[in-house]
């Protein structure tokens, strides 16, 4: 298993106009975020893939790609949690025999699971996979909070490596990093990238580090080594940045910025809105100016 620390950009995934799969624009992310980025892993099949509108056929293409365009230049974690468990193992088996570095799986939703369904869950998808776990935690979208000695639970099965934190409770992050400090936890988080590092994460899985990569790992490192007053300065940069891209439409405008560097990045996905308007357009032409040049 390769190192799972430091940046991971959580992988955009090119869409052609009919929603189908554009496997070279697909391809073009991938690398741009290998050779430009120059990031430590991709985080294939999370939020900002689209992946849960995609079917499971889809869902094991974009990982089969990934998996060969990438080779062994960078780690892989695969997102393969689902509210249907049966996807999710299925999907862990797939990823695995692909040879990804862990799984991880967003915490099960929509329906008030309680915390003994929610353990059984993951101790499912590792059971029938054999692999590696990352919890992804992502409370304002899936309403599923889990506690300090809940985590001691699920970290009782020793193949959960720890959490990928997409949340603004740092206290939360400061009691689970003292309470448990051999497992890991990945700030989920850009615009939070400074806080989360001051207060000891492992790395950081982000959307924006298709683009802006470079800048993720100047905060983390910056921080690391205790130059708070250098890193804050990145930071308001960054954030200056995602500011304007989560104005003018997250996913879109992302994929627009990629376009103006020559990446296929294609479409999104429906019913999220698929094609950029003229409008949107021009302000990546105008973030990319100020921001990305």
């Amino acid at each position: 298993m390769k190192n799972l620390k430091g940046i991971f950009s959580a992988l955009l995934v090119s869409y052609n106009e009919d929603g189908s799969i554009n496997e070279k624009g697909l391809r073009e992310i991938i690398r741009y975020n290998i050779d430009k980025m120059k990031v430590d892993g991709l985080y294939v099949g999370g939020s900002t893939g689209e992946n849960f509108m995609i079917s499971t056929a889809e869902k094991k293409e974009i990982f089969r790609i990934a998996k060969d365009e990438a080779k062994d230049q960078v780690a892989l974690i695969a997102q393969v949690g689902s509210v249907n468990l049966h996807e999710a193992v299925e999907l862990g088996k797939y990823a695995t025999e692909l040879g990804y570095d862990s799984l991880s799986a967003v915490t099960p939703f929509y329906y008030k699971f309680s915390f003994a369904e929610i353990k059984h869950y993951y101790d499912t998808i590792i059971a029938e996979t054999g692999n590696n776990m990352i919890v992804y935690s992502i409370p304002f979208l899936t309403g599923v909070n889990i506690g300090v000695e809940q985590f001691g639970e699920l970290y009782k099965n020793p193949k959960v490596l720890g959490v990928k934190f997409t949340a603004g409770d740092f206290y939360l992050l400061e009691r689970l990093k003292k309470a448990y400090p051999d497992h890991l936890v990945w700030a989920g988080f850009d615009e939070m990238m400074l806080p989360a590092a001051a207060l000891g994460v492992d790395g950081a899985i982000g959307s924006t580090f298709n683009v802006n990569g470079i800048r993720a790992r100047q905060i983390f490192e910056l921080t690391q080594a205790g130059k708070l007053a250098e890193a804050r300065e990145i930071q308001h940069v960054t954030n200056d940045l995602i500011e304007g891209i989560l104005a003018n439409g997250l996913y879109l405008t992302i994929k627009e910025l990629l376009k103006l560097e020559g990446v296929d990045a294609g479409y999104c996905r429906e019913p999220m809105t698929a094609k950029a308007t003229a409008q949107q357009i021009a302000v990546a032409k105008e973030l990319k100016a100020k921001f990305l040049s």
